[in-house]
Formats: structure tokens, C-alpha cells, sequence
């Protein structure tokens, strides 16, 4: 497991992530630079989270502990919009879907949320050390995962592809992982890209193909340059982060649509006491129009669910 870095020198290269893959520099150079004068997306200027209050009888569903010391310590991973990602730079609060629901959740327990910027590999381990209360990151929900971590779900999101804008390679929508056969794939590591990727790497041999190749980064940043510089064909990561990025002109990428769909939620450790609690803060969103106005501000209003969930199955 990596060490979780301090938060600005961790923010100053989420800020650098987001820019490149808002960019995703093309100009075929090796320095991985974005072009002088790129910027992220400003915020929407709407807050449905201001006028969010304290449930009590949500709040009561908290341990007696926690509702003493009025905290919770998040590991949160700053990624790109829009999950998550610095629009006014790493000294600015960062914003997102992901941001304003845990910070809607932590509003109805009544709780200050203490976010930590963390590299996405490393939260899901931290949580099982307690070094976290609770993670966020656009974590999915697997069956691998559900074997050491608790999720309360928030949204349903999943995974996608997408190619460099104009290549017509793959001709429209992959379904079929057969259909990369021959090309090589960047994605980011410890995701659930990364793992379905792996498992089903025998598929094109089983066709007499050639196989495909993965290239894993740690940085999103690093699969875009990759992608626009030739380096990979293909890349793979979520369906609502995947359908923003083709969405700037900036970025020069087309979203080949969705792959399959995946519960995203609010990670803890196994066993812990804080899932029924954050299940009712989601539930309670839902029911007041929180939610959904969260959703419409990010333009996320198709992965919208209908109710909170504490470890589903995973889709299949």
C-alpha cells in the first residue's frame, strides 16, 4: 500500500490530473504537458447542500461515540469532474457530485465531515487500518471488494470506454471485450477496471485472436496523454467520468458507451457502525429532493437510484 501524501503536495498534482485530462495533450511530445492556458471547468454556481439540516432521528442511528465527537474522518480521492476535482485550484475546496453528497450526508447526522486527500489504491486498505471512518472515490461495489469492505450505496455509475477522438477503430459501442482484441488498453490502478481487465484477459485467446495489452497508471492523467500520444488504443474508466471528459472539446475524446454498470457507495471497514446511519442520510436525501438536485447540478441524473443500499450484490 502506498502512503496517503500530504494534502498539498497530493492537491497540486490533482490539479496538474485534472487539467491533462481535460486536455489531454495530443501535440505528440514526450513531456505530458497540458497546452499553456488550460484550465479545469468552473462549478456549477447552485447549492442544493446549503439548505440541508440535521435529522435527528437519522442522527440517532449514529454510535453514541461518534455523535459525542461530532466527526468523521474521510478518505477522499480527487480525481475529475464530475466525481470529484479542484475547479479553482489545490488550495480551493474541491468540488464535485461526490463532494456535495457526503457533504449533504454529513449535514443530516449532524456531523463535521475532516476530508482527507488520499490516492485512490490506498483508502480502501487505510479504512480496514482505521485510519479512515469512511471512504469515497467512486468506488464500486464487487464481490471481491465485499469480502473486506462495507458499502452504503449512492449512485449506480459503472465502467465505459472511450477512444481518441475521430478513431474509428472500434466502430461504436463495445459490449464484447472481444472486440479490443489486438489493442492495448490504459486504465487506472486498483480500480475495478483494472481487475475485469485481468480476469478476462483469456477471451481473445479462446477466439484464436491476438490478445489485448493493459497498460495500468496511477494517475488518470497519465492514461489521457497516453491515449492522445498514441501509446494505448483504448481507455477504460467510469461511465459518468467517461461521457464529461468527451463532453469538453478540450479533451478530443469519443465515449463508446457503457460496458457495465456498477452500485458506486460510501466505503467502511467490515463490520462497521456507521452503514445503517449513512443508508438513512441517503434515503433521507432522496426523499426531500436533495439528491436529485445534486445529481442535476453534475449532470448525473441517469445513475440516479431510488434507494440507499448496504451491500448489494454485485450487478452481473
Amino acid at each position: 500500500m502506498k502512503p496517503a501524501t500530504s494534502r498539498r503536495p497530493r492537491a497540486a498534482a490533482l490539479a496538474l490530473l485534472t487539467l491533462l485530462a481535460l486536455t489531454a495533450c495530443g501535440s505528440g511530445t514526450s513531456s505530458g504537458t497540458a497546452p499553456v492556458g488550460a484550465q479545469a471547468p468552473a462549478a456549477p454556481s447552485d447549492d442544493p447542500v446549503a439548505a440541508v439540516r440535521t435529522v435527528d432521528s437519522v442522527a440517532a442511528l449514529l454510535p453514541a461515540d461518534v455523535r459525542e465527537k461530532g466527526v468523521l474522518r474521510l478518505g477522499s480521492s480527487i480525481g475529475n469532474p464530475p466525481g470529484a476535482y479542484y475547479p479553482d485550484g489545490p488550495d480551493k475546496p474541491p468540488a464535485g457530485q461526490d463532494i456535495d453528497l457526503a457533504d449533504a450526508v454529513a449535514k443530516v447526522l449532524g456531523v463535521r465531515l475532516e476530508r482527507q486527500d488520499a490516492s485512490f489504491e490506498t483508502i480502501l486498505p487505510a479504512l480496514g487500518s482505521g485510519k479512515y471512518d469512511v471512504g469515497t472515490g467512486n468506488f464500486g461495489v464487487t464481490t471481491e471488494r465485499l469480502k473486506t469492505i462495507d458499502f452504503v450505496t449512492y449512485i449506480n455509475d459503472g465502467q465505459g470506454f472511450a477512444v481518441k477522438k475521430g478513431d474509428t477503430r472500434l466502430g461504436g459501442k463495445v459490449t464484447d471485450l472481444t472486440r479490443l482484441c489486438g489493442l492495448t488498453i490504459g486504465t487506472g490502478a486498483g480500480t475495478t477496471f483494472e481487475a475485469t481487465l485481468t480476469a478476462r484477459r483469456g477471451v481473445c485467446a479462446e477466439t484464436g485472436r491476438k490478445p489485448y495489452d493493459v497498460k495500468v497508471y496511477s494517475e488518470n492523467a497519465a492514461v489521457l496523454t497516453a491515449l492522445q500520444q498514441g501509446r494505448i488504443d483504448v481507455v477504460m474508466s467510469t461511465i459518468n467520468g467517461l461521457r464529461h471528459q468527451a463532453a469538453q472539446p478540450a479533451a478530443r475524446t469519443d465515449f463508446l458507451g457503457e460496458y457495465h454498470r456498477l452500485d458506486v457507495g460510501f466505503a467502511f471497514r467490515k463490520g462497521s457502525p456507521l452503514t445503517t446511519a449513512f443508508r438513512a442520510a441517503v434515503d433521507e436525501l432522496i426523499r426531500n429532493g436533495t439528491y436529485a438536485r445534486i445529481l442535476r447540478k453534475w449532470g448525473t441524473t441517469a445513475s440516479a437510484i431510488d434507494a440507499s443500499r448496504i451491500n448489494p450484490p454485485e450487478h452481473r
